[in-house]
């Protein structure tokens, strides 16, 4: 099942009956880093915090945010908003899951004084604990295939050496870290300035549902979380204010369906 809507998020998201989104991935208006064909001027913490109330009524217990989103430098200095809006989803009932990091091969330049920028947030909330855990395990084990070793520390601050059964070895591939090096869209030709990786999105949906669930865009843009949940059997309901990326995005999700 697929729903796309053109319109306000936050007053079509009161359409979304309680506790039926199994998982949102999206991303919002990042400060004044983009103008968005000039919808950024209604963008403000305030209207954040209502779409962040709404997320939580829309969310099943058990249900994940992905919150992509990172700060712009006003005044010389950086905004701090990132973590404002992860502090505000705890406030209201979220649990901060996990801080990821999307880690870009591209930078910006700030300003002469900092540090290349390439990374973004990628914060994980959990309304209740997350019901659907398919963490990948994609890494190489630097020492696959030897006997399992080291040490591990308990709450009480204590250690305990892990076994040293030989019918226990170190798997060929790990867990993956919480930073997900992803390279961004070198062809974006969908006309929209912030395209989603396709793989970014692919690895969330696949992380944190299953198939059948219900995946939730309310900031849609050019509908990539839309097209990779259709291409992995969930259904989806993307909200976008622009007309111009609304039509980007049902062109591309409609495609993905064929």
């Amino acid at each position: 099942m697929i729903q796309l809507y053109n319109g306000d998020c936050l007053e079509l998201m009161k359409n979304i009956p309680d506790g039926s989104v199994d998982l949102t991935v999206t991303s919002p208006p990042y400060d004044n880093l983009r103008s968005y064909n000039g919808n950024i001027s209604q963008w403000s913490f305030e209207k954040f915090q209502e779409i962040a109330k709404q997320l939580y009524r829309v969310t099943k217990d058990g249900g994940v945010v992905v919150w992509v989103v990172n700060d712009g430098v006003i005044n010389g200095s950086e905004s701090g908003t990132s973590f404002r809006q992860a502090l505000y989803f705890k406030e209201i009932g979220f649990n901060i899951h996990d801080t990821m990091i999307w880690y870009k091969d591209t930078f910006s330049f700030p300003d002469v004084t900092r540090y290349r920028q390439c990374f973004e947030y990628m914060f994980i909330f959990s309304k209740c604990k997350p019901k659907t855990v398919n963490l990948i395990s994609d890494r190489r084990n630097k020492w696959a295939g030897s006997k399992v070793h080291g040490t591990s520390r308990v709450k009480d601050g204590t250690t305990f050496r892990k076994s040293n059964d030989k019918k226990s070895s170190v798997s060929e591939f790990g867990v993956r870290f919480n930073v997900w090096e992803q390279i961004t869209e070198k062809s974006n030709k969908t006309g929209h300035p912030a395209v989603f990786p396709m793989q970014l999105v692919t690895d969330h949906i696949l992380s944190w549902s299953n198939e059948g669930d219900t995946i939730l865009d309310c900031f849609m843009g050019s509908g990539t979380t839309g097209k990779m949940a259709v291409l992995n059997n969930r259904n989806f309901i993307g909200i976008e204010l622009d007309k111009g990326y609304f039509d980007i995005a049902e062109k591309r999700i409609n495609e993905a369906q064929n």
